[in-house]
């Protein structure tokens, strides 16, 4: 069998646990690499601990029936974590590092220069951050063509999706790699432009304090709320996109209902973006009119339908909300 390509990640840290999680079981060779000065002690210490939780945590997803508990030990053999001072093959052999350092830019911006010199210029170099733009840490690497952001939303090793953000000196074939890569492992990556909140943190920040400020305004209890966001949005959305559902629904929809919450709470946030008021004026409605966000005209209508309606049917039947009816 053919050896897999290394990964390295920078900082012994929970995101850095998390990624060596997710390769470790897809038969990846992993290096943590600690880039903080320690005493011997405090290194041991802190080496037995990123250890132990990649450990606890396969041992938890063999719990779950995954895979059988007896291959926890091969799978927690393939990842070793070093100093920094010891790391030059380890970096230098990764196809790809991973930087998962605290989110402090300058302290980003060292360890990045300090990593990129030492690994050479092959590895791709992806920052992790969940907050800082791709081209304000590129000038910290050499050879900033090969470096991205990566961005993975915790917990890494269950949470399919990584956004991956480029920036302007990205090269576009290191971003097909690290696609290609990560559909390998089984996750689902997608690609944004380098903006503020990616797309998952943007939108949900947007939902979360929504369901903050009802609780806030009295519209509901805590427990409705989240109940209403389990069994309504959440199930929803994890059968059809956003924009898919604007279109199933129809854009006309979303157009007149933001009309109505604008005047109604008096507030400019529920106020529709242009693109909704310019697909109205086109008739880009969606569905009905075979072109929404999405394109249609090609698609078996009445096919597409029963499949979405088998699989929202399928994870209602997983969650245990489906019953036979009365007769």
């Amino acid at each position: 069998m053919n050896r897999r390509p290394a990964v390295a990640c920078l900082g012994a840290g929970r995101m850095a646990r998390g990624i060596a999680v997710v390769f470790a079981y897809a038969g990846h060779p992993v290096t943590i690499v600690d880039v903080k000065a320690r005493e011997a002690a405090d290194w041991a210490r802190v080496a037995e601990a990123a250890l132990g939780e990649v450990r606890a945590t396969l041992a938890t997803l063999a719990g779950f029936g995954l895979f059988p508990p007896t291959e926890v030990d091969a799978l927690v053999a393939r990842v070793s974590v070093v100093r920094e001072a010891d790391a030059a093959d380890a970096l230098g052999d990764a196809l790809i590092i991973f930087e998962g350092v605290p989110e402090v830019p300058d302290l980003k911006r060292e360890v990045l220069a300090r990593i990129s010199a030492l690994a050479g210029p092959q590895p791709i170099i992806a920052s992790t951050t969940s907050t800082i733009l791709v081209d304000d840490l590129a000038d910290a690497v050499a050879h900033p063509q090969r470096f991205l952001n990566a961005h993975w939303l915790n917990p890494a090793f269950l949470v399919p999706l990584v956004e991956l953000s480029p920036g302007a000196r990205t090269d576009a074939v290191v971003t097909a790699r690290l696609k290609a890569l990560l559909e390998g492992i089984g996750k689902v990556p997608v690609v944004c432009a380098a903006r503020p909140g990616y797309i998952v943190p943007r939108i949900q920040a947007l939902a979360m304090n929504e369901a903050a400020r009802m609780v806030e305004e009295g519209v509901a209890s805590p427990e409705d709320i989240d109940k209403a966001i389990k069994y309504g949005f959440g199930v929803r959305f994890a059968t059809l996109g956003m924009l898919e559902f604007i279109d199933w629904g129809g854009g006309d929809i979303l157009f007149h209902a933001s009309r109505y919450l604008t005047g109604a709470l008096g507030d400019a946030r529920y106020s529709a973006p242009e693109i909704v008021e310019r697909n109205m004026a086109e008739g880009r409605i969606g569905l009905r009119a075979a072109k929404g966000f999405l394109d249609y005209t090609s698609l078996d209508v009445d096919a597409y339908r029963r499949e979405r309606l088998a699989a929202f049917v399928a994870l209602l039947g997983h969650l245990g909300l489906t019953r036979p009816p009365v007769l």
